[in-house]
């Protein structure tokens, strides 16, 4: 089955805002039981927003792990709800991408959220992600967002 593609457009250029958005994506997702992978494109990347999922609001709670810690082998299933940083399929029902690029392993997720503003080379590359998606036959959603 395609997977269901998502890009949530806000208006601002503030990249914590997309993230702390992204974050918000992630605990909803939590709390309805689902799995989430979290695609970065660096290892610092993904050290920067586990510290923010963490932190993103006062009385949210993610539990989540990086993906390079143990337990975290491809299409194994994840011991807990939430991995930051994986860069290879991990079993999960929902991939968050915050890279530049699509991730070649998108399809194994039923759903993939995509988070876009108005910074201009960001802005770019989510018009890439979106072409590239709508070019596979798996046309996105797009819900803008105030910031």
């Amino acid at each position: 089955m395609a997977p269901r593609i998502d890009f949530y457009v806000l208006e601002g250029a503030e990249d914590r805002a997309r993230l702390v958005y992204a974050c918000r994506v992630i605990e909803k997702a939590f709390l309805q039981n689902l799995t989430v992978c979290v695609n970065l494109a660096t290892e610092a990347e993904a050290e920067s927003f586990d510290t923010l999922l963490w932190t993103f609001a006062d009385r949210a709670f993610v539990p989540h792990a990086l993906a390079r810690e143990p337990g975290s082998l491809a299409g194994a299933p994840p011991a807990t709800p939430v991995w930051v940083g994986c860069q290879q399929p991990v079993a999960a029902d929902l991939l968050v991408n915050l890279a530049t690029d699509v991730p070649a392993f998108y399809e194994s997720y039923g759903r993939v959220a995509e988070f876009v503003d108005a910074e201009p080379a960001r802005r770019d590359a989510g018009r890439k992600r979106f072409t590239h998606y709508r070019d596979r036959g798996h046309p996105p959603d797009t819900h803008k967002l105030p910031n």
